[in-house]
């Protein structure tokens, strides 16, 4: 490489969102490995179309590529500089490379989390406008489905309380959704935003956090999440990851595209004008994991027996505990125990106390920097063999794959 390479980026930087902050880190730490140049440029293609002629200004560039942006495709394919999206809804979806979380695993997560607290009612409330918000919901309500529940849905739109009238009018359609829950109920929002108002108009009719509604909301904004109580239940989606493998997937196609240019060739810059992109050009990432807070902290099956085993199977998974103890904690027989067990829930009690140690052990993975012996000790497990051997059987990697592909910064 004979010169240092500039990359413009125009990513929204200027709006207070978490994700779009996490993604400049992302790009900038690969940047700061690789010594690129980085430029905040929300005006891309002017300054492309500017640039002295056969001295593009950048050697590359990763956008949020909006419905405002064809300007911008159409000037970084005529010049043969890469462009990577990072926008999940970008009306460029097909054509462009890109870097995107899961959306249909952040839906079936939420799912999951809400169904293990023995809920049998479910909601959801979403943005009408946002396609990233659509496939979220979708997932939910097919894994609720598939647990043999439904899912009641209310739509919104993003200006929703942009104006007095708006504003009154979407809070009349929010109660009145409200008023045909069957409580208790868990609720899935789209948005941290979206889940903090939810819990102020829950409180406002003397509901309980989580005994009669239990939220979890997504991108683990710590603002919105950590006050006031009840402190919400949120999906870490990781974005400063998709800003570094979106990076790193620009840098692969601006070596494509060096050595297309030597070779005479027109580079074909990662694009596809008449089928998607290929695997290799679309890369989607895993949510982080699940931040549990206050706003799922219950456990809510209709049986008291039960319910009350599984508060004390969450508060002593780390204990080498057994069906005998939770049949004591319970005041029940064991046979009677799994009976209930396998009536409310669908599984055994020992079951239940692999499930659980199982997820604690994943959060563990994703967020904290403990060895894996030290996972393996505080999730219950006698030795890191069986937490390995727990983890291929049920999540079908290793407790260390597990941690390199979910991890809140993967080490690279």
């Amino acid at each position: 490489m004979d010169h240092t390479r500039s990359v413009g980026l125009s990513i929204d930087f200027h709006l207070p969102y978490k994700h779009h902050a996490g993604i400049f880190s992302g790009v900038q730490r690969y940047a700061d490995e690789r010594g690129w140049l980085t430029t905040f440029d929300d005006w891309i293609a002017d300054t492309l179309a500017r640039s002295p002629r056969g001295k593009p200004a950048y050697d590359g560039v990763i956008a949020r590529v909006t419905a405002d942006h064809a300007d911008l495709i159409s000037k970084t394919t005529s010049l043969g500089i890469p462009l990577v999206n990072v926008f999940a809804a970008s009306p460029a979806f097909d054509q462009l490379p890109g870097v995107f979380p899961d959306l249909e695993e952040v839906g079936r997560m939420r799912a999951e989390h809400l169904t293990s607290r023995g809920l049998q009612n479910f909601a959801m409330i979403f943005s009408k406008d946002r396609i990233v918000d659509q496939r979220q919901a979708a997932a939910f309500a097919a894994t609720v489905a598939a647990a043999g529940h439904s899912v009641t849905s209310l739509t919104i739109s993003d200006n929703w309380g942009d104006s007095l009238p708006r504003y009154r009018k979407n809070q009349d359609r929010i109660q009145a959704w409200m008023n045909g829950w069957e409580l208790p109920i868990g609720l899935g929002t789209a948005s941290d935003s979206i889940a903090r108002l939810m819990a102020q108009l829950i409180h406002g009719r003397g509901w309980r956090v989580p005994e009669d509604v239990a939220i979890v909301g997504c991108l683990n904004d710590e603002q919105l999440c950590e006050s006031p109580r009840p402190t919400l239940t949120s999906i870490e989606l990781g974005y400063d990851r998709i800003g570094y493998e979106a990076a790193k997937l620009l840098e692969r196609l601006m070596d494509e595209a060096g050595a297309a240019r030597k070779l005479g060739k027109k580079p074909l810059l990662g694009r596809r004008s008449e089928k998607p992109p290929s695997p290799a050009c679309h890369v989607v990432l895993p949510p982080v994991g699940m931040v549990v807070r206050e706003s799922t902290d219950f456990y809510a099956a209709r049986d008291e027996v039960v319910a009350q085993s599984q508060a004390f199977i969450a508060a002593n998974c780390h204990r080498p505990i057994g069906v005998m103890d939770v049949a004591e904690k319970a005041s029940v027989s064991i046979r009677t125990l799994q009976d209930r067990f396998s009536k409310v829930l669908g599984r055994k009690v020992t079951e239940e106390i692999r499930r659980v140690r199982i997820e604690k052990a994943k959060r563990e993975l994703a967020w904290s920097e403990r060895s894996i012996h030290e996972i393996a000790v505080r999730t219950g497990f006698s030795s890191n063999g069986r937490l390995a051997e727990a983890f291929r059987r049920n999540v079908g990697v290793s407790p260390s794959e597990y941690r390199t592909k979910h991890r809140k910064k993967r080490d690279t």
